[in-house]
C-alpha cells in the first residue's frame, strides 16, 4: 500500500509576511495529500502496528477515539484495505445523530461501541470481544506508533532544517520526529490539549533516549482539544488566502498559528529554516457551520 499513499507527498515553501519579516524560511511537508481517509501522520503511526497484526495472525483491530477522531476513520479505512475487522471504542454516550467522521468510519465497516467517559478513561474492551483481536491505543500511542512516525522524515531533506514543528495530541508523532531528527534539529511540539502536563514525559518515554532536542509548547490550544476561537478561524482563512494550504481547527491550524506567533515574538533566530508537518485531518472541519472557512 505504501506506493499508493506516499508518492503524493510534497515539500512546499510557504510565504508568510511574519516569517519573511523575521528572516525565516519555512516549508510544509504535505502529508495531508496521501489519502482521503488515511491522511497525514495516521498511516505512518499505524504502519508497524499493522505489520504486527499480520505477524500475530489477528483478524480484528480494536482502538479508541472521540466523535471527530482522525485516528478512528484512518483505522477503519486501513482495516478495510487489509481485510480486517475493526471496532472503534468511542468516548461518550451515543448521540441521536453521530458525527460525519463516525458515519464514514461505519460506512468503511467499523463497528462503533459508545461508552461513558469514565469507562473510556479505563480503556475498557467490550465483553465478548474474544481473543482474536489486536488493541491499538488512542492516536496510535506507543513505541510502534513512534517508530512509524519516525519514517515521516524519510520524505524530506531533514538536514536542510533547523527546526521541525508539528501539532501533537498524544505525543506519538513528536516522539518519532525526535527519534529521527538528531541533536542539531529542534523538534517543536505544539500541544492541542489544555493542561496536558504529562506530554513532555510521554514523548520522552517513547523515544527511548536519555535526551532529545525537543520543546513542547502549551500556549496554542485555544481552550482545549477541538476548541477554537474566531481568531484561530480567521487565521486559518488568511493562511489559505496567502498560501493555499488548508488546515483544520483541531491540529494544523493551531500549529501554523503557533509558529507564526512564535516568529513574531522572535523565538526563531534570523536564518532559521523550519519544516512544518501537515498531519492532515481536514475532515474535522465539517463540524463547523457552512461558510465558516473559505476552503
Amino acid at each position: 500500500m505504501d506506493h499508493i499513499f506516499l508518492n503524493s507527498i510534497t515539500t512546499d515553501a510557504i510565504d508568510l509576511p511574519v516569517l519573511n519579516d523575521s528572516g525565516i524560511k519555512a516549508d510544509v511537508l504535505r502529508l495531508d495529500r496521501i489519502h482521503p481517509f488515511i491522511p497525514g501522520n495516521k498511516w505512518f503511526k499505524l504502519r508497524y502496528y499493522l505489520d504486527d497484526v499480520i505477524r500475530c495472525g489477528k483478524k480484528k483491530i480494536i482502538t479508541f477515539g472521540g466523535a471527530w477522531s482522525n485516528h478512528i476513520i484512518a483505522t477503519a479505512a486501513i482495516s478495510r484495505s487489509y481485510g480486517l475487522q475493526a471496532t472503534g471504542i468511542i468516548r461518550g454516550e451515543r448521540p441521536a445523530i453521530i458525527s460525519s467522521t463516525l458515519q464514514q468510519a461505519k460506512a468503511l465497516g467499523m463497528q462503533l461501541v459508545f461508552i461513558s467517559r469514565e469507562e473510556y478513561k479505563q480503556k475498557k474492551v467490550p465483553p465478548g470481544s474474544g481473543n482474536d483481536h489486536y488493541i491499538i491505543n488512542e492516536g496510535g500511542y506507543g513505541k510502534k506508533g513512534a517508530e512509524g512516525a519516525a519514517t515521516i522524515l524519510e520524505h524530506c531533506e531533514r538536514n536542510n532544517y533547523t527546526h521541525i514543528a508539528c501539532a501533537t495530541g498524544t505525543g506519538t508523532m513528536a516522539a518519532g520526529l525526535a527519534m529521527e531528527a538528531g541533536k542539531k534539529i529542534q523538534v517543536i511540539a505544539v500541544s492541542v490539549l489544555k493542561g496536558h502536563d504529562d506530554l513532555a514525559s510521554n514523548i520522552f518515554a517513547l523515544t527511548g533516549k536519555t535526551k532529545t532536542n525537543t520543546r513542547v509548547i502549551h500556549d496554542y490550544h485555544f481552550g482545549g482539544y477541538a476548541k477554537h476561537t474566531p481568531a484561530l478561524l480567521n487565521f486559518m482563512n488568511d493562511l489559505y488566502r496567502q498560501t493555499s494550504v488548508p488546515t483544520d481547527f483541531v491540529y494544523t491550524g493551531k500549529l501554523f498559528y503557533g509558529i507564526a506567533d512564535m516568529a513574531a515574538k522572535k523565538y526563531f533566530a534570523p536564518g532559521s529554516r523550519l519544516l512544518l508537518i501537515h498531519s492532515g485531518g481536514i475532515q474535522g472541519n465539517t463540524s463547523l457551520d457552512n461558510g465558516t472557512l473559505i476552503f
